[in-house]
């Protein structure tokens, strides 16, 4: 297993859907208590295993509701699996909701040492990273306005900036090569790039079957959170074409 990046083996996740509706957390505790919530049970993903090669850049396709997103926060450490196993030889950096742990309070300069924290980078790195980060996200004087009056697209730039100043040797990524404007993304996607570049190990969740073909080696399928596909980027795409018509 020496040249193996990840290992997943037989994962399944449940979520309990509500039946009915609850208009507050207060109502929630009382029904909760009393029993009267009613539960589906939704299998997001059922058995899937795989296993991925260091270097190798794996594209996730799948309609809406197949599992794509699930299956990176289980691989990340977001979500514990109901079943099954996920093994990671190497440090892992998720892209998956960027800023999701800023502080709306925060100036965009607290933020990179607030977020940078929870991505487990010191603060001597962040201060040593610090003017490369801005420089990166073109916040300029607004590196120091509180981010509740940033637009979603300046918090996706300074998100995306923060979590790529360190190289890692697994990026998991969801759709997050579709932030910002036009300029940014180009910009984007060419830092991305030139991770791929050093060889870094790629789990790529993407709409874009374009991009999936222009980035990864590799393919994989999610239907109903099943694995139905997985091999070579372009027999996978080709049969993933085919079933969406």
């Amino acid at each position: 297993m020496a040249n193996t990046a990840i290992e997943v083996e037989h994962l399944s996740m449940k979520f309990n859907l509500s039946k009915e509706k609850v208009d507050s957390l207060k109502e929630y505790i009382i029904k909760s208590l009393k029993r009267e919530i009613q539960y589906n049970e939704f299998w997001a993903l059922q058995d899937v295993s795989f296993q991925i090669e260091k270097g190798d850049r794996v594209g996730i396709l799948g309609l809406n509701g197949a599992g794509k997103s699930t299956l990176l926060k289980i691989i990340a450490g977001v979500f514990r699996p109901t079943e099954g196993t996920v093994k990671k030889h190497g440090k892992v950096v998720p892209l998956l909701e960027l800023g999701a742990g800023f502080d709306p309070q925060y100036t965009g300069r607290e933020n990179i040492f607030l977020y940078g924290a929870m991505l487990g980078y010191s603060k001597s790195f962040l201060e040593e990273k610090y003017q490369e980060i801005v420089k990166f996200s073109e916040l300029g004087e607004f590196i120091d306005v509180p981010l509740k009056n940033y637009s979603s697209g300046m918090k996706s730039r300074l998100g995306f900036s923060i979590a790529t100043v360190v190289t890692p040797e697994i990026l998991i990524l969801d759709e997050v090569l579709s932030v910002g404007d036009a300029k940014f993304r180009k910009k984007s996607e060419k830092k991305i790039q030139s991770m791929f570049d050093s060889g870094v190990t790629v789990l790529f969740v993407s709409h874009s079957l374009e991009q999936v073909r222009r980035l990864c080696n590799k393919a994989l399928i999610l239907e109903k959170g099943r694995l139905t596909a997985y091999g070579s980027m372009e027999e996978v795409t080709a049969e993933y074409e085919a079933k969406i018509g």
